[in-house]
This record gives C-alpha cells, structure tokens and sequence, in this order.
C-alpha cells in the first residue's frame, strides 16, 4: 500500500514538473513577442503624418511641420543634426521613432 502511495506522489511531483517545463517554455517566446510588437510600432519619420508625429512627446505642431519640411531622414539622429530637435527633445522621443528608407 505504501508503495502505491509513494508512486502516486512520484508521479504527481513529475507531472508538476512537467507542467512548469512547459509553462516556461511558453513563456519564453511571450516575451519576446513585446519587443517584436514595440519595433514594429516605431513611427516612420518619412511617412508619419502630421498628427501622429504631434503625438509624440516634444514635438507640437512647429516641430511636427519642421520634421515634414527635413524629409527624407537617412537616419533618426538628424533630427538633432538638421537643428529640428535639441538633443534633450531628442532623446525623449528616439526610442519611439525609425527613418526607414524606401
């Protein structure tokens, strides 16, 4: 009888470990999806409309029709080098934009 008893608890502890294996892994590939999600939101500076880019923090509308007025970027940071951003307005919004090339 103790022998029973035992192999159920056994089993049970392995079905438990079994069940957290599988919950990790899982897991894993969850997290990876929200930085997949948060790159594939970057706003494009070469296409964003005038609306989206004011929806950005520090940029209103003198800055959003500057951004329009500088296309194309090659690369984001030339919002700093073509004097559109200063460097502390730049550095709230960098990791929310892209400049994508066509």
């Amino acid at each position: 009888m103790r022998l029973i008893a035992i192999a159920a608890l056994l089993a049970a502890f392995t079905l438990q470990a079994d069940d957290k294996a599988a919950a990790k892994k899982a897991a894993a590939p969850a997290a990876k999806a929200p930085a997949a999600a948060a790159a594939s939101k970057l706003l494009d500076l070469n296409s964003a409309t005038k609306d989206e880019l004011e929806a950005l923090p520090a940029i209103g509308k003198a800055r959003s029709a500057a951004i329009i007025a500088g296309r194309p970027f090659k690369s984001k940071d030339e919002l700093v080098s073509k004097k559109i951003l200063s460097a502390a307005e730049y550095a709230k919004v960098k990791d929310l934009v892209i400049a994508k090339q066509k």
